[in-house]
């Protein structure tokens, strides 16, 4: 049975069915668009109205990528809330590969960042030290870039190998990503009015800030303005964690914390305490004035939002009420 949604053109909503899946390909065989709910990372939660053969054409390049055939077997350890899980799923039947609860029996994953198998990483950034650590224990990565109304924007092993998904175009403007692909959905539903996606000569964007080098890689430095207030300064965290996370063996993360009369000052929270001295003496030749962390902290697990992503805000709450591990003492403006 297909729940459909009068959002303009009838879609049909997946997540309503018993089998989302098999809803998904019955709105592909009848011509109509899906609507899809998004994680609301960016903010208020929204659906994504997209036609079904914007994820069906990706298919077959997505499955040369990783090798998926008929009798592989998928781990799809996340909630089909998620549109990646969605269309991992979709992809596996699409191929004649089956679904599997128990990552022991799989041969394939689609996941965020979580090291085993044949990985197929996304929802957040993957670093070159969890991929390189993966690659070790055995594991085939591939990593890509996306977003829920974009879909596949660049595909490569890691955070730092992206280049434009086969049949993707990337632009940047004033240092947002914009891409044009058959990928791209519809439209966005917001508290029930739906809106068309805003495009631009056929380009669209989710607001990513990034870089694109002269041959094709694409850097994502984050979404929107995350910045801290430093004084008279704004510093983009980006810029911080760019300098400071190669050679780490954890993840690195920048955050504002509150110091008096400067309102802010960076504060760097570290997944690996062992990576404390490289962090720092990296930060002390790299970094100058206020884009330097004046606080160091250790945190056994960063927050995560509900699909899987940091969540900075809560990481930014529990440097602020002295709830991390700091790493070296003394006044915050003389560090470090």
């Amino acid at each position: 049975m297909l729940t459909f949604v009068a959002d303009g053109p009838l879609s049909v909503r997946p997540l309503d069915a018993p089998d989302p899946v098999a809803a998904f390909f019955a709105a592909h065989d009848a011509g109509r668009e899906v609507w899809l709910a998004t994680s609301g990372s960016t903010g208020t939660p929204r659906a994504i109205v997209r036609t079904t053969d914007s994820w069906v054409s990706s298919f077959p390049q997505v499955r040369a990528l990783t090798g998926l055939a008929a009798g592989s077997r998928m781990w799809l350890p996340g909630s089909f809330a998620a549109t990646l899980t969605l269309f991992a799923a979709a992809l596996a039947r699409w191929a004649g590969a089956s679904v599997r609860t128990d990552p022991g029996a799989a041969t394939h994953a689609h996941l965020t960042p979580l090291a085993g198998m044949h990985l197929t990483v996304a929802g957040d950034r993957l670093d070159r030290a969890l991929h390189d650590r993966a690659v070790a224990a055995g594991a085939a990565v591939a990593h890509y870039y996306g977003a829920a109304e974009l879909s596949f924007v660049a595909w490569g092993a890691h955070a730092e190998d992206l280049r434009a998904f086969s049949g993707a175009e990337i632009r940047l403007r004033d240092g947002v990503v914009w891409v044009r692909s058959p990928y791209l959905a519809t439209a966005c539903v917001t508290a029930g009015v739906r809106e068309s996606l805003g495009r631009v000569d056929g380009f669209a964007t989710v607001g990513d800030r990034g870089t694109l080098t002269a041959d094709g890689l694409l850097r994502i430095d984050g979404r929107g303005p995350s910045a801290v207030a430093v004084g008279g300064a704004t510093v983009p965290t980006a810029d911080v964690e760019r300098a400071l996370r190669p050679g780490l063996a954890g993840e690195l993360v920048a955050v504002g914390a509150p110091y008096g009369e400067l309102g802010q000052v960076v504060a760097a929270v570290l997944t690996d305490p062992g990576d404390f001295a490289a962090a720092r003496a990296r930060a002390r030749a790299e970094l100058t004035g206020a884009h330097r962390p004046r606080l160091w902290f250790h945190a056994e697990r960063l927050p995560e939002t509900p699909a899987g992503k940091v969540d900075r805000a809560a990481l930014t709450e529990q440097v602020a009420r002295g709830a991390l591990r700091r790493l070296v003492a003394g006044p915050a403006v003389s560090e470090p």
